[in-house]
């Protein structure tokens, strides 16, 4: 099945929405959705698998969305983090390509949390994209276990079983200020750009915020990878664990002078200095020093690497290999 949406009615919809909607629910062949270039400000919601969704270009074709945590509900509530998506993929077996996602509600400081991209599922493929926002701009889910704060995970995957997915980011541009990556999920990043933002903080930027649970191999890998931003220097850190056992691995990365020299921050969290597994192996550019890196944080060596290849970490028993695409 192939779908084209379109904004000037050249296509068979005008809204990604509607597109999905019409798609049965017993239908089991992939589909191919072409997003063409405009701007599609809906809230997507993502539930039939095995759909690859194309746009023209990464700056042409964009889904956007402006829900942040502080909006307050019909119920009295504040909306919480995990309502504020602009779109939902809630499934397995979902490719983007070539097409942006983006949250704007605004800055941090003044919005609170608001996701751009909430990805809770298996198989799941983005490349040449960008996501756009700013506290919390991707969730690589799923949830974990337990909330923290009560009503903290209020949204459409509160009760839902966390099933551990395989992400595959290559070629994406991402960009955010407090942990705008964050989430359990096995997730390895290929050639990508974290772009911290500068809100005028001493400090800046949590670019990751890994929840990776316990026993699970693997939280974030990531491969030659680019870390910049418009933030003085020394204003940013590489990441922070969101829960005990969180997982990030740098490998071959480059980092901008606006990383800390300590790279990595512990949220306080003295105990997760033995849980918790972050480590780096030939990090380059000004913020990649070592010298001041906490005791806690691994240097990888070189035979350690096949490891934290992308078969090691995606492959899984089914032998998934989206690179092959």
């Amino acid at each position: 099945m192939v779908i084209h949406i379109s904004p000037d009615k050249t296509g068979q919809f005008t809204t990604i929405t509607d597109a999905l909607a019409s798609i049965p629910d017993t239908y089991t062949d992939k589909i191919t959705i072409y997003i063409h270039k405009g701007v599609y400000k809906e809230q997507v919601v993502i539930t039939h698998p095995g759909i690859t969704f194309i746009g023209d270009s990464q700056k042409d074709t964009v889904l956007t969305y402006d829900l942040s945590a502080n909006m307050m509900m019909d119920d009295g509530m504040k909306r919480g983090t995990f309502r504020t998506y602009s779109c939902l993929i809630d499934t397995h077996d979902i490719t983007f390509l070539n097409l942006t996602v983006a949250n704007t509600a605004g800055p941090g400081p003044a919005a609170a949390q608001a996701i751009a991209l909430y990805a809770d599922g298996d198989r799941l493929m983005f490349d040449s994209c960008r996501f756009l926002g700013n506290q919390d701009t991707l969730f690589t889910g799923p949830l974990p276990p337990k909330e923290i704060e009560p009503n903290g995970f209020i949204g459409p995957k509160q009760f839902a079983p966390r099933i551990n997915g395989r992400h595959y980011y290559r070629n994406c541009y991402i960009e955010g200020d407090v942990d705008f990556v964050f989430g359990s999920a096995t997730a390895y990043f290929e050639q990508c750009e974290f772009f911290s933002k500068n809100i005028h903080q001493t400090v800046n930027s949590y670019v990751t915020a890994a929840s990776t649970p316990q026993g699970q191999p693997y939280g974030y890998v990531m491969k030659d990878c680019r870390f910049t931003g418009s933030c003085p220097p020394a204003s940013c850190y590489l990441g922070r664990p969101w829960r005990e056992y969180a997982k990030t691995v740098l490998i071959d990365c480059h980092m901008g002078e606006h990383i800390f020299p300590e790279g990595w921050h512990d949220w306080g969290k003295t105990q997760a200095h033995d849980t918790c597994f972050y480590a780096e192996y030939n990090s380059l550019g000004p913020g990649s020093a070592q010298d001041f890196r906490p005791d806690w944080i691994r240097r990888l060596k070189r035979e350690q690497l096949p490891l934290y290849s992308r078969e090691a970490v995606l492959s899984g028993d089914d032998g998934w290999s989206p690179w092959n695409m």
